[in-house]
């Protein structure tokens, strides 16, 4: 099954952790997130949000962006 994705960019904290939580919510287990963020206190919140929750994440990179600069991008899996 293809990853679901989730497009916070431009949006600041909290606001991507709670749009990432709330889908991640309605997901079974096993299934994986990609996240593509903007907000660099995003790479703080998502290790918080994956070490304190059941949630695993799987990678994170970094990559230019024409619009924000840099675009952070999370694969998330899904736990129980």
């Amino acid at each position: 099954m293809p990853a679901k994705e989730l497009d916070v960019k431009g949006l600041h904290c909290p606001l991507p952790i709670l749009r990432t939580r709330a889908l991640l919510n309605g997901m079974e287990n096993g299934e994986e997130l990609v996240v593509y963020a903007t907000d660099p206190a995003s790479v703080i919140d998502f290790r918080h949000f994956c070490n304190t929750t059941d949630n695993a994440l799987l990678s994170h990179e970094t990559l230019p962006d024409e619009v924000h600069r840099t675009v952070f991008i999370y694969r998330i899996r899904r736990g129980g």
